[in-house]
């Protein structure tokens, strides 16, 4: 195990662990943001391990995660909104 990869599991334990509370215990818009705490957790975690395996074919794993979470964060943010 190398140091790299020693980030990307202290990443996962403290990042991951608070964002899994969130989406699981908190309100509506606490679970969005839990959600979204989760998804860049997790992209820095495989852009870590990514770095550690000095594999950059890898990298358009965690830019395509970028690029869905976002989107899903704005389709929520959309569904929270008051009724008119």
């Amino acid at each position: 195990m190398n140091g790299w990869e020693i980030a990307a599991l202290a990443l996962l334990v403290g990042g991951l662990a608070p964002a899994l509370l969130l989406v699981a215990r908190g309100g509506a818009v606490d679970r969005l943001v839990g959600m979204a705490l989760a998804s860049s957790v997790g992209t820095l975690t495989l852009l870590v391990a990514i770095q550690g395996d000095g594999q950059s074919s890898y990298l358009i794993v965690p830019l395509t995660l970028v690029l869905l979470s976002f989107a899903g964060t704005l389709v929520y943010t959309r569904l929270l909104r008051p009724k008119p």
